[in-house]
């Protein structure tokens, strides 16, 4: 984490530049009999420390109207420290992330500490990946002509969209997050349940959203109920049923999905993966083969590299000793930014399904589903 200190240290060389120059400004108007105001707003007088005090509290969209009173707040705003400090911040407390708003390779790691050149544009960085940010742009009024072209498309059949879910955050976790929205009709009511399943790895349900949108999830499970539930109280490392992997070798790597789940997955119309991102799991090798997971799972020759994947960060329950894994460091520890696919990672806790509802919109979306 940057220092305060140093973001202090950096405001006060700009602002002792700012007032120099202006001080000259003002010597030179005397010595040519013209007046000048030298008395700023009061906001201005503070001293730098309680300046960066102020503009800790302030949201980026606060701070960009603050920059655009004045010069010398346009100085101060744009200065590259300040939002440097603001990045190592907040990132790690992002509930989500996709694939256009992904962080750029130097904020993840440990070059960004090191960078003393600054030359790269924090701001507009910060701008771009904040959640906050990203909203207020996707938000906007629809224009008159998409209106009607959304009330047309209502008149029409659509079929229901798919969504095959898979990952270890359905397993590994405390509490279950399908048990929980399979009783939460209040976030998720259930539309139907198919009686068909796969070899008692996996099954359909169908939802409905907010807005009457029905989808379907098929559940795809590493293996039998019982298995998983022992693996979960044993802490045990499963190889998972849904995949074809290199023969007379113990790696858990998989090459490929097995004929039935292959077939189910080409009908899909996006993925959702689980991921656990409950701290105690650490860097252990599992997000390599959870990463070869989704890969094979997306692979071209099985769908359009245009079907979605939505990445639930998922923690048992949200409590004030107990931390979550960030999503910018599930995004990266996944290799999310090689996929060729549209995805997203949103924080997720399965005791409460908060975050499920913004992960399902955005997934619906992707899909060509109207919201």
């Amino acid at each position: 984490m940057l220092s305060r200190s140093i973001v202090v240290q950096s405001l006060r060389s700009i602002r002792d530049r700012f007032f120099d120059t202006r001080r000259q400004k003002d010597e030179q108007s005397d010595v040519q009999g013209t007046s000048a105001d030298v008395t700023g707003p009061s906001l201005d007088n503070l001293s730098v420390d309680m300046q960066f005090l102020i503009m800790t509290f302030l949201s980026p969209q606060d701070l960009c109207r603050l920059g655009g009173t004045s010069t010398y707040w346009r100085s101060m705003v744009r200065d590259p420290v300040l939002w440097k400090y603001f990045l190592l911040r907040d990132m790690p407390l992002w509930q989500s992330v996709d694939h256009l708003s992904v962080p750029d390779v130097k904020l993840t790691g440990s070059a960004v500490q090191d960078d003393s050149q600054m030359q790269f544009d924090y701001m507009a960085e910060y701008l771009r990946i904040c959640p906050a940010c990203r909203n207020q742009w996707r938000h906007r009024p629809k224009a008159t002509f998409e209106s009607v072209t959304s009330f047309f498309q209502y008149l029409v059949p659509v079929a229901e969209p798919q969504f095959a879910m898979f990952g270890p955050g359905l397993e590994q976790l405390e509490i279950s997050l399908m048990t929980t929205i399979m009783n939460s009709p209040d976030v998720l009511p259930i539309a139907g349940i198919p009686q068909r399943q796969i070899d008692g790895i996996g099954s359909g349900i169908s939802f409905m959203d907010k807005d009457q949108h029905r989808f379907n999830i098929a559940t795809l499970y590493s293996t039998n109920r019982t298995e998983r539930e022992r693996a979960r109280l044993e802490r045990l490392s499963l190889r998972s049923k849904l995949f074809v992997y290199q023969e007379d070798s113990e790696s858990n790597m998989p090459l490929s999905l097995i004929p039935v789940f292959n077939q189910v997955c080409q009908a899909m119309n996006g993925f959702i993966f689980v991921a656990n991102a409950e701290t105690e799991r650490g860097a252990d090798r599992g997000w390599e083969e959870e990463s070869a997971q989704i890969r094979v799972m997306l692979d071209p020759v099985m769908g359009a590299v245009s079907r979605p994947i939505l990445v639930l960060s998922c923690v048992s329950r949200e409590t004030a000793d107990r931390r979550r894994i960030p999503c910018v460091t599930v995004a990266r520890q996944l290799q999310l930014s090689s996929l060729p696919n549209p995805w997203m990672v949103q924080d997720t806790t399965a005791e409460t399904l908060t975050g499920l509802l913004d992960g399902i919109d955005w997934l619906l979306r992707q899909s060509g589903v109207k919201l």
